[in-house]
């Protein structure tokens, strides 16, 4: 089964193809200025080529679906909508921090957390069980303190992600490590996309919006009973 990965919910636009597990190519470029608008496409194009496809060749799309840029995540998901309504294919999303963990699962770390800056000392966030990849804490806005992750101090945990540099600046965590380099990648979306293919987990394509997270930041308005 042919698969086209799209990950654009950070800096990095990010873009791969696999044949089942096997990953046939993949592209991708990190950039201060966004530019999944400019490359998402051009880097659609080098995969297929470097992988001997066309797109007609494609079998199923997979979408890192967030949470993210507002910008990139809905790039993303107009380009992933387009490929599968176009050639009648199935849309399978992925929460983008899954492909943030996958390259250090089984690497001795209790916990691995991804924290994707939001802004401020705001970050997205969730906890992973090192060896086996499984959520432990759902994905959530975070403010960061020094007291942030204090009931993980007694764990071996790696932090990856951009925020991870902010976190590391404050958290008191002995046993902690960061790595600030990483960005959701579309290489990494290959095993929990085929898994979600086994479970025909697959999304409705007419009414599928990315994962925005967007509901921390809404403003309460107050009622006219409370004017």
């Amino acid at each position: 089964m042919k698969i086209l990965y799209l990950e654009t919910s950070s800096k990095n636009c990010s873009v791969a193809i696999s044949d089942d597990e096997k990953l046939l190519c993949s592209t991708e470029e990190v950039s201060e200025n966004y530019k999944q608008s400019e490359s998402l496409h051009t880097f659609v194009e080098w995969a297929l080529e470097g992988a001997n496809l066309s797109i007609k060749d494609i079998d199923a799309v997979s979408l890192g679906k967030g949470p993210g840029s507002y910008t990139g995540l809905r790039i993303g998901a107009a380009s992933a909508k387009g490929f599968c309504y176009g050639l009648k294919i199935p849309l399978i999303a992925v929460n983008s921090m899954e492909s943030m963990i996958e390259p250090f699962l089984g690497q001795n770390y209790e916990l691995i957390v991804p924290l994707v800056d939001a802004r401020r000392m705001e970050v997205y966030t969730a906890v992973y069980d090192g060896i086996s990849g499984d959520e432990l804490i759902p994905t959530e806005a975070k403010v960061l303190d020094e007291n942030s992750f204090e009931e993980l101090k007694d764990k071996k945990v790696l932090f990856v992600g951009d925020g991870a540099l902010k976190a590391k600046e404050i958290l008191q965590l002995p046993n902690a490590e960061f790595n600030t380099e990483i960005y959701p990648s579309a290489q990494y979306l290959i095993n929990k996309t085929l898994e979600k293919i086994r479970n025909e987990d697959f999304e409705d394509i007419a009414y599928f919006e990315p994962f925005y997270l967007k509901d921390f930041h809404g403003v309460k308005k107050k009622s006219k009973s409370e004017d």
